[in-house]
């Protein structure tokens, strides 16, 4: 089995990393289509409510003025305008307490669907990590264990090439030295 040179490893690696960053681009455009299509829907329903809502608001508001008017008018009836401004009263609180439950519940669906995007977000890019830890572990342990084979087999090559060292003579003051 020929073993592959560092050109040919680099390559590999080149191109692991390659379809890695292609990878997560695709996640990456798929998060930001979703992101963008939620948005598009938040920002329709709100439109929705609140063109439901403006035109009740600018109603009640005439009724009011209409109301101050006719109290300033007929105020010898009094009581008469008193009870048809309770009964009116009534009805705009019953609308007002209508709006606000449709709010509220409206908020309350908003709140769950964000909540369920973000725990669909954090579990898929939870689920990325993960993925690109176990890519990184897979890929990382073989890659060691071929580069320390690599190098154990370049030092044995590297030291059956240099020529064993030659003893040099010993000059002849120390030479001396050692007979006495």
């Amino acid at each position: 089995m020929p073993i592959p040179d560092n050109q040919t490893l680099l390559l590999a690696f080149v191109a692991l990393t390659g379809l890695a960053v292609l990878l997560q681009a695709i996640i990456l455009l798929a998060i930001f289509i979703t992101l963008r299509k939620a948005v598009r829907s938040v920002r329709e329903e709100s439109e929705k409510l609140r063109s439901s809502l403006m035109p009740i608001i600018y109603e009640t508001r005439d009724i009011l003025v209409g109301t101050q008017g006719f109290l300033s008018r007929v105020t010898p009836r009094l009581e008469t305008a008193a009870t048809d401004l309770a009964v009116i009263m009534h009805g705009v609180r019953a609308q007002s307490e209508e709006l606000q439950s449709s709010a509220q519940e409206l908020l309350e669906r908003l709140r769950k669907q964000s909540e369920r995007l973000d725990q669909m977000f954090s579990g898929l890019l939870d689920s990325v990590d993960h993925a690109g830890e176990f890519v990184v572990e897979t890929v990382s342990a073989p890659v060691r264990k071929i580069s320390r084979v690599l190098r154990a087999a370049k030092a044995i090559v590297e030291s059956l090439r240099t020529p064993p060292a030659r003893r040099r003579p010993l000059p002849a003051s120390i030479s001396e030295d050692k007979s006495v």
